[in-house]
């Protein structure tokens, strides 16, 4: 799936390092740059996923992309070997977000289209406020309330049996696999939001990929088997696309964003993924815009507008 650096104020993939309060082109360029990449990335993967199981999709993408990453820090003498006292991001990020997120998203676009898998993944910020609320006691604002009612509603229009067939089983827990990898990246930004790592994010990101990368490897072996690619050019190119581009460059392009450009801004430019898979999607396999995508998509993105936006205050003359 398309995840990579969060702010842990802002609900996006990983925590951000310090922003600057002037905005760089740079940084803006490689983030918008990112998210087109990252909302292309969904029809790759589906048309990828044509082509190979899921499990050793999901591998492959995190092997390469892990791979790339720490090939780059070497290449710049900027690798660190995580410490101790990094093994619970080690194993957050790099099991439950990368691994749980990315295999169950993976397996859910078997059966669904790549725009509303895009959608549906996006759905964490729903989780989030609930989870800070009962767990860590943080207080629900008016702001984020609203927010969180108005996924909630997003939710249940993608979610209701006028938008998908009930009576599918397979596609109703396609549905809900979604939902429960939202689940999985929303406890995963809690962690990194109330804790902090002893190494960077950026440091420690190819080892969370390349962990995660392994244990898919050794769920795959179990459960499709031997390796499952056709050795087709159109499986090579996707996976050159989700790997090296979608999982390592991407990560850097972010990351580099994230120190120069307002958390909020991140917040907000982050929505751009899921509209632009759902874009792409159409344009590209021929994905139908349903209203209830439409409807669900808009009440999800204002939700997560409404709480990552600030407020403007009134200067007092």
């Amino acid at each position: 799936m398309s995840q990579i650096p969060n702010a842990a104020s802002c609900d996006t993939p990983f925590p951000q390092q310090k922003t600057n309060s002037t905005m760089s082109y740079t940084g803006l360029f490689g983030l918008v740059l990112a998210i087109l990449i990252w909302g292309a990335n969904w029809p790759v993967m589906k048309t990828g996923l044509e082509h190979i199981t899921p499990l050793w999709f999901s591998s492959l993408r995190f092997l390469t992309g892990g791979l790339c990453l720490l090939v780059y820090q070497l290449a710049k003498g900027d690798v660190r070997v995580p410490r101790a006292a990094d093994l619970p991001f080690l194993l957050s990020v790099g099991l439950l977000q990368m691994m749980l997120f990315t295999a169950l998203g993976a397996i859910a676009m078997t059966q669904l289209s790549a725009g509303r898998s895009a959608m549906l993944s996006y759905t964490t910020a729903v989780w989030v406020a609930p989870i800070s609320f009962f767990v860590f006691g943080e207080r629900i604002t008016t702001r984020k309330l609203a927010s969180l009612l108005l996924g909630a509603l997003g939710v249940i229009v993608l979610m209701s049996p006028a938008a998908i067939d009930w009576s599918n089983s397979a596609v109703l827990h396609a549905n809900m696999m979604l939902l429960a990898g939202a689940l999985c990246w929303a406890v995963c930004i809690i962690h990194l939001r109330y804790f902090r790592s002893h190494t960077s994010p950026y440091h420690l990101a190819p080892w969370q990929m390349l962990l995660a990368g392994t244990a898919l490897l050794f769920v795959a072996l179990m459960f499709e088997g031997r390796y499952s690619g056709d050795g087709s050019n159109t499986l090579w190119l996707a996976l050159f696309f989700v790997g090296p581009l979608a999982t390592a460059f991407c990560f850097c392009a972010v990351n580099l964003a994230s120190t120069r450009l307002a958390a909020s801004t991140m917040s907000t430019a982050m929505l751009g993924v899921p509209v632009t898979g759902i874009l792409v999607s159409a344009i590209v396999l021929g994905e139908a815009i349903g209203s209830s995508l439409v409807f669900g998509a808009a009440a999800i993105i204002s939700g997560i507008l409404i709480s990552s936006v600030p407020l403007r205050r009134r200067k007092i003359v």
